[in-house]
């Protein structure tokens, strides 16, 4: 399973966001001259993160912005799911994917494709922010 660049920039931000979440926002020209990210590629990115409720904006003169919750309460999982969508390694083990198994999940494998997925959602959902 790859992530996009997109999940790599947005940890990255996060985590400067994380360093900084007691204090003022930041704004997002600070964050992507810090982490060498273009501005306008991170501006989509925040965008997502805002949607999740992962990040608010402040606006004005001293604007940017901040961690909607402390950085112990946010998970990878929800970064990445807020950037990439649903974690889904296996595209028979989703009803809703354009690609179906022939043999309806009734293979010898999909007990332990179940497994597999539910570990590395797990995994990903026991980080918390605070810990990168």
């Amino acid at each position: 399973m790859k992530f996009s660049t997109k999940t790599s920039y947005g940890l990255r931000a996060m985590v400067v966001l994380s360093k900084n979440w007691e204090r003022a926002s930041l704004p997002l020209s600070a964050i992507a001259k810090e982490e060498n990210i273009s501005l306008g590629y991170l501006e989509k990115i925040f965008s997502s993160l805002k949607k999740a409720g992962l990040v608010s904006a402040e606006k004005g003169a001293a604007g940017g912005y901040r961690l909607a919750k402390s950085p112990g309460e946010i998970s990878l999982l929800a970064i990445v799911e807020a950037l990439e969508g649903r974690v889904r390694p296996f595209h028979c083990l989703e009803k809703t994917e354009k690609i179906y198994c022939h043999k309806k999940c009734g293979c010898g494998v999909s007990g332990l494709l179940t497994k597999v997925q539910t570990r590395i959602e797990a995994s990903l959902e026991s980080i918390c922010l605070d810990e990168l």
